[in-house]
């Protein structure tokens, strides 16, 4: 395994020796006499592992142990002493060493920790990227008051174990949301699971949350392990928990109470450590009223109500999330970077987004695959977003009303694209489209495309 190492000893002859035989495993080696020039190397360079003497003149090996801890946390220190003993050892490790060596030293052991250091140097790194992913996947996009604002309150939240309720029309990021909660809380590496209680059947929802015995009820072939037990330790997501039955709540409430619970067709109790943060796009107090919502599971699950604003709400954000997106396709595609033209972002910010995120994020990657432009502009965008009798057609929500208009919305989109590929050449985009010249222009007529030159 290659690695750039750095050596640490005020002694001439085991920097020379020791240089030399890393040198010939294949490592790259700087040696140096001092803890202060150490610091020095680390500011100018990296390196993935420092073996490093404790016992020096000027600085000892300890304080520039804490100082690379401090400001080099990525860097794997091994400890090296004539003088070792345990105190030292305990005391290097507490402060962050991998491991320890002791003078003379063993040429086999050295070469097992020094390839040991760099293994584990590469975990942690591939912990940071993780980490790094994970936090970008799950950063909260705008700059809006409503955003920034939301932003401060998961910042506050996110630490503690209370229970989250968010609120939200469909689309908005909900689950976003309730993913950097558990990203940014204490429970960061414990599991994160979720429930959609509007997709599972009401008869088996009791058994997703918490699990069944065999031969419980017709079809339990096997034990199976509930949601609530595959959260212990980290965080429980009931996603829209408006659409669950009366009878579901009911032991969910219990088993929030309680942390504890029997799975269906047992009678043993299994405890769990489990944080809640539930998410609906319905008025709770509105379906307690109707009887379709228990009161006090509302107020268990209600401890600190979150509010997703609508994205028309929050039109400054709509270029931000526009242009990273497209750098999210662009990625993930393994395209060259594509960007929108001015005109392209203010038609973008004129609509209202009656689906929020999710649609705009839907709308942004079938742009970037049906276009093969690294500049969008504006007349590379769906019509969807320009027709004024839009919102009146679709009953005023901004969505086509029936399947005949989705329809007509596709053909259209994708009649104007080839015929800008084109030039506008009617021949060359019916011949393209499969279709006869007379043809295409009854259906551009029909839909609207008026001819052009």
């Amino acid at each position: 395994m290659n690695g750039h190492l750095l050596l640490v000893d005020d002694e001439q002859g085991i920097r020379q020796s020791l240089s030399a035989v890393l040198q010939d495993e294949g490592y790259r080696i700087l040696a140096v006499p001092s803890g202060e020039e150490c610091l020095r190397a680390l500011e100018k360079d990296r390196f993935q592992v420092v073996l490093l003497d404790v016992w020096m003149n000027g600085m000892d090996g300890l304080e520039v142990l804490r100082r690379i801890q401090e400001h080099h946390p990525e860097t794997v220190v091994v400890m090296i002493s004539g003088h070792g003993n345990v105190e030292t050892a305990v005391r290097s490790t507490k402060l962050g060493a991998f491991d320890f060596l002791e003078k003379p030293l063993s040429i086999e052991k050295t070469l097992v920790v020094v390839k040991n250091a760099l293994e584990h140097q590469a975990l942690l790194e591939e912990n940071r990227e993780l980490r790094d992913q994970v936090a970008v996947r799950y950063r909260i996009i705008g700059e809006s008051i409503p955003v920034k604002a939301l932003r401060q309150q998961l910042a506050l939240m996110a630490p503690t174990n209370g229970r989250v309720l968010i609120y939200g029309e469909s689309g908005t990021g909900k689950e976003l949301v309730a993913h950097a909660l558990h990203a940014q809380s204490l429970r960061a590496r414990e599991p994160f699971v979720e429930v959609n209680c509007a997709a599972i059947p009401e008869e088996l929802i009791e058994s997703e949350l918490f699990g069944h015995v065999k031969g419980s009820f017709t079809g339990a072939s096997e034990d199976k392990v509930g949601k609530l037990q595959k959260a212990d330790g980290g965080t429980l997501f009931l996603d829209e928990v408006g659409d669950m039955s009366l009878k579901t709540q009911s032991k969910v409430l219990r088993a929030l109470e309680e942390q504890r619970f029997e799975p269906v067709g047992s009678s043993d109790t299994v405890t769990v450590d489990v944080r809640v943060i539930a998410a609906t796009n319905k008025n709770l107090e509105e379906e307690i009223a109707r009887g379709n919502f228990r009161e006090d599971l509302f107020y268990r699950l209600n401890v600190v109500p979150f509010v997703v604003p609508p994205l028309r709400e929050r039109a400054e954000d709509i270029p931000l999330l526009a242009e990273h997106f497209l750098r999210e396709f662009s990625f993930s595609y393994g395209r060259k970077p594509k960007q929108f033209t001015p005109d392209a972002i203010a038609a973008l910010t004129s609509y209202r987004w009656p689906g929020n995120v999710r649609e705009l994020r839907n709308l942004i990657e079938r742009i970037f695959i049906m276009n093969p432009q690294v500049r969008i502009d504006r007349k590379h965008l769906p019509s969807l977003l320009f027709r004024e009798d839009h919102r009146r057609r679709s009953g005023g929500d901004g969505s086509p009303s029936t399947l005949q208009e989705s329809r007509a919305d596709y053909e259209r989109d994708l009649i104007v694209q080839k015929l800008e590929e084109n030039e506008w050449n009617v021949s060359r985009t019916a011949r393209l489209l499969g279709l006869e010249r007379t043809h295409l222009y009854r259906k551009m007529k029909a839909l609207g495309i008026a001819p052009r030159g």
